[in-house]
């Protein structure tokens, strides 16, 4: 199986190290890491557009079949390693181990899950896990141990072209932890504040600072999960489709009276509710 690795910690970062490192060692794999050169952490999925790419072979890990730091985004690293850069298109990406959660809404703004659902654009069945801690001692490889089983039973899931599959994992020995649960995402809040501080010239500015405050305690949550000591897998599909307010608006009486006014017919979306 052709795997290809990836982050937004940059690809000197301890959990790919840890994670290609683990998946390397079993001799069904062959790895591929293609990373970042530098932290791009909360980057979403921000593609480089208007200025070039730059690519760096580097040495990583034993066993690792090739390894290439990129001055892009996460995304931007499986994009050109799928289409330009690999020989063969990858069975699986792997995006992590991020140092940190991402859990609930932190989905939208992070580089660890974009890059994870680059693969998915491809179609390419894709895993982003993260290690969950403030502690100063991570367990990376109870997280590459759980991913490397994982990579196994994703081929049989069933999962649709376009998902992939969200892990969190809490950081502790693998002992500790109590299991799995396949959970839906939950929320976190934030106490964002930008500080502002000046700089050695005199000049002001300001950096985003702020910490969760708040979670989501709802059962089967990605965060009620791991607040349980638990591995939360959780599918996140990109088609961000609100099914309940689509069937609402479909009778929005004052958009269509306005679409009258303005267009001159009724609009195509009722007529075509009426035709069901």
């Amino acid at each position: 199986m052709r795997i290809l690795i990836s982050n937004d910690d940059g690809i000197f970062a301890t959990g790919i190290r840890k994670l290609a490192e683990r998946l390397a060692a079993e001799k069904d794999f062959e790895v591929f890491v293609v990373a970042p050169d530098r932290e791009r952490s909360a980057t979403g999925h921000a593609l480089t557009l208007h200025k070039p790419l730059r690519v760096e072979e580097v040495d990583l890990a034993p066993n690792v079949k090739g390894a290439w730091a990129v001055t892009g985004t996460p995304s931007d690293c499986v994009k050109f390693a799928v289409i330009a850069l690999l020989k063969q298109k990858p069975d699986i990406v792997i995006s992590g181990i991020n140092n940190g959660a991402n859990l609930g809404n932190d989905v939208l703004y992070s580089g660890t899950v974009s890059a994870a659902m680059e693969g998915a654009f491809l179609h390419i069945p894709s895993i982003a896990v993260s290690l969950v801690t403030k502690q100063e001692k991570k367990h990376w490889e109870t997280a590459a141990d759980f991913v490397a089983e994982l990579i196994h039973c994703v081929p049989k899931a069933g999962l649709q072209p376009g998902c992939l599959l969200n892990v969190n994992v809490p950081s502790a020995p693998m002992a500790e932890i109590s299991g799995y649960a396949i959970t839906k995402l939950g929320y976190r809040l934030y106490n964002d504040h930008f500080e502002k501080r000046t700089d050695p010239r005199g000049k002001i500015y300001y950096w985003l600072a702020g910490h969760a405050i708040e979670e989501s305690d709802e059962p089967y949550t990605d965060t009620w999960a791991v607040n349980q000591k638990m591995i939360s897998v959780t599918p996140i599909a990109f088609n961000m489709t609100d099914h309940q307010a689509l069937e609402k608006l479909m009778d929005w009486s004052e958009l269509h009276q306005a679409s009258k006014r303005l267009f001159k017919f009724k609009p195509a979306i009722a007529e075509s509710k009426k035709q069901k």
